[in-house]
Formats: structure tokens, C-alpha cells, sequence
């Protein structure tokens, strides 16, 4: 198996750039587009287990817009064969100081593109080296 070929990183990375526009403007339509629509896709949050499309899908469309903007850092994305990549995240966000937020997704290309099949994101405690 290849690992990181070049160009999948770089759909991938588009992909993953998509998901974050559309995350921090609120752009359900955009969000609900990039999770793949099957009952099987699970997003676990930092307050809620979804459980398939639909579910997820009501989330998002319920959720308030305000307060998304959030700075990403150790992005890494790692992609396995031309079909299958990781993307992780550390995160802050003005909204919930003194916490970090830790992101993974997983994403399958299907015969329409890029999707995420299965989410985490959970919060920790910001660690004090990185305190500011």
C-alpha cells in the first residue's frame, strides 16, 4: 500500500479545507455534503454521539452559529492508497477558553468524492505548555 501519495494528500487537504470553511460560517448545506450519507456514519462530538446521516444532519442544522471560528494547529493528514485518509486537528476557540479541542476524521473516497465517514472531537484541558 501506498502512503501519502502527493496528489490523494492534496485532495484530501482540499477536502479538509472545504469542511472548515463550511464549519466555522455555519454552511449546513456544505457540512451535510461532506458527511457521507449512510446510516453507518458516526460523528462523535464534544457533547453529543451521533449516530448516521440523518442524525448528524439534524445537529448541525439545529446548532447556533455562533462562535464557530476556531484556530487549527498540527493539522496532519495521511492518506492510504488513492481511497482512505486520516485528517487530525488540535484547535482553540475563543468560545471555550481554556480548553484545546482534538478533531479526527475519517474520510473514503466514493464514486462522488470525498466524504467523512466516521468524526471525533472532544476537549481537553489546554495543556500548560501551551497556556497563553
Amino acid at each position: 500500500m501506498q502512503i501519502d501519495l502527493p496528489d490523494v494528500v492534496a485532495e484530501v487537504k482540499d477536502a479538509f479545507a472545504r469542511y472548515e470553511t463550511a464549519l466555522v460560517t455555519n454552511d449546513v448545506t456544505t457540512l451535510n455534503s461532506i458527511f457521507h450519507d449512510d446510516p453507518r456514519t458516526i460523528r462523535y462530538g464534544g457533547g453529543e454521539n451521533l449516530y448516521g446521516f440523518h442524525e448528524i444532519a439534524a445537529f448541525r442544522g439545529a446548532r447556533s452559529p455562533a462562535g464557530l471560528e476556531r484556530t487549527l494547529s498540527r493539522t496532519v493528514i495521511t492518506t492510504y492508497g488513492r481511497d482512505f485518509a486520516v485528517a487530525s486537528t488540535l484547535f482553540e476557540r475563543g468560545s471555550v477558553p481554556g480548553k484545546m479541542g482534538r478533531q479526527m476524521q475519517t474520510w473514503v473516497r466514493f464514486d462522488d468524492g470525498w466524504h467523512v465517514v466516521a468524526a471525533h472531537v472532544s476537549f481537553i484541558d489546554k495543556p500548560a505548555e501551551a497556556k497563553t
